[in-house]
């Protein structure tokens, strides 16, 4: 194979070569260093590479695999990492001046998951400034002149171009679904608390979520698999027993039960992701799934300024005392976002975070009657121009309200950007969700890629 086909290889089948002895993790590793030296000068998608570390890793890897000791159910595989995770030894810009810098001592717990698990880590991702709205210079591999979403840039865009199999995001209202839609790629955020936040530099504690990239479901299902479970360094993280995420994606027992929320989305997307949404809503019912409109309940109406709301008011409690002393350091949109902060009366606060649990409460009985619910990602494909990172509305309920949502890359526009459709479950149901994803997965049959030397 040469270093172009590895570097789009899936981290499961990276995986079952180097179990095999077909690939070493030191060849993948190369491979994918190969396809950034090729692409990131266009792309810019990295912030650090540990070109160094990385191949010191990946040898160490290789020599356990030749003694018979596989570390994990990731060893070998290259993943990058957004630049809001804390990794040892590398610096955290989180997308900010060098007043925000840290460089840690220890990795977030969710980095040290995925080392224990045989991953190998090439280095930081591009992310919009404290993963808010200020864009990063991420280009969108699918058409240069393009944002690839936000704030996840970099994650995204590495993915799809083939980069790395795996990486890192983060998601406080549609910073991985939103970027993955965009840039054609799985995007997968679990139940709010599923993934342990410790070691991230945070947006809104009570929103942010692990988020992660994937060039299929069942890498995603991989990744969780070795994500999830419960963290007392983080003090939102679940104790709920984590999931067969691996066994959930053996074949789906039925087509799955699909309701569509078009109240949501309706007179928000474009008539070509309109038209898209339908068409593959008949797909799925012409394989045997039963797809039906589905309304909301009332509260759905608050969510999103409830959402925003707590938003603003962690965002600026995080960033008070150093927001005091480097106002002028913070680039517009998020030093917008926290001057209104820092304006809310607590009792705003309070209201909002309970609008945002009667939503919660009142949209969970929904998935008693359906696997999931079917909707798009965002209302267009990416938008033209680097200036804005697009529209996560259609993404916003699920973040604010918690729940498990995944983005599948599911078409092709009129002008050639990715379309993806969103997949929504009730909490702490990942299995189902990617069960439900993988039924769809193989109905949808997306296998396009970015021009390989358009990049």
């Amino acid at each position: 194979m040469t270093k172009t086909e590895i570097g789009f290889l899936t981290a499961t089948e990276i995986v079952k070569r180097i179990r095999a002895g077909g690939l070493s993790p030191v060849a993948a590793v190369e491979a994918c260093l190969a396809r950034i030296a090729e692409t990131e000068p266009a792309l810019r998608a990295w912030v650090h590479l540990d070109t160094e570390g990385a191949l010191k890793a990946a040898r160490a890897l290789e020599a356990e695999g030749r003694a018979g000791r596989l570390r994990g159910p990731l060893h070998g595989v290259p993943v990058g990492i957004k630049d809001i995770y804390h990794v040892a030894g590398m610096v955290t810009t989180a997308g900010a001046g060098a007043f925000a810098h840290e460089r840690p001592a220890a990795d977030a717990t969710a980095v040290a998951r995925l080392r224990a698990a045989g991953a190998v880590i090439l280095g930081k991702t591009a992310t919009t400034e404290f993963a808010y709205a200020d864009p990063a210079e991420t280009r969108n591999p699918w058409n240069l002149d393009h944002t690839p979403g936000g704030s996840s840039s970099g994650s995204a865009a590495a993915v799809a171009a083939g980069m790395i199999p795996l990486a890192l995001g983060s998601q406080t209202v549609g910073s991985t679904l939103r970027p993955a839609a965009y840039c054609g790629v799985v995007g997968l955020k679990p139940t709010h608390g599923r993934i342990s936040a410790a070691g991230v530099v945070p947006l809104a504690w009570s929103l942010d979520h692990v988020g992660i990239f994937a060039r299929c479901v069942e890498d995603a299902g991989l990744a969780l698999s070795v994500l999830a479970g419960h963290d007392p360094a983080d003090g939102f993280s679940a104790a709920v027993p984590a999931g067969d995420y691996l066994g959930a994606l053996a074949p789906f027992e039925r087509p799955p039960r699909l309701g569509i929320p078009r109240g949501l989305f309706g007179d928000k997307a474009s008539p070509e992701v309109n038209a898209h949404l339908e068409a593959i809503a008949s797909a799925f019912a012409k394989a045997g799934a039963a797809v039906e409109a589905v309304s909301l309940p009332p509260s759905a109406a608050a969510i999103h300024d409830a959402g925003q709301l707590v938003m603003r008011v962690e965002a600026a409690a995080f960033h008070r005392d150093r927001f005091a002393r480097h106002r002028d350091a913070y680039r517009p949109k998020i030093r917008g976002l926290i001057e209104e902060g820092l304006a809310i009366p607590g009792v705003e606060y309070v209201c909002a975070q309970q609008a945002r649990r009667t939503f919660r409460e009142e949209v969970t009985p929904l998935f008693g009657r359906y696997d999931a619910l079917l909707m798009p990602v965002a209302p267009t494909t990416a938008p033209k121009g680097l200036t804005w990172t697009g529209d996560p509305g259609l993404c916003a309920p699920w973040s604010f309200s918690g729940l498990p949502a995944i983005a599948l890359p599911s078409g092709l526009a009129v002008d050639g950007l990715p379309l993806s459709i969103q997949l929504v479950t009730a909490p702490f149901t990942e299995d189902r969700l990617l069960g439900v994803a993988s039924w769809c997965e193989a109905i949808l049959s997306f296998t396009a890629a970015p021009p390989v030397h358009a990049v």
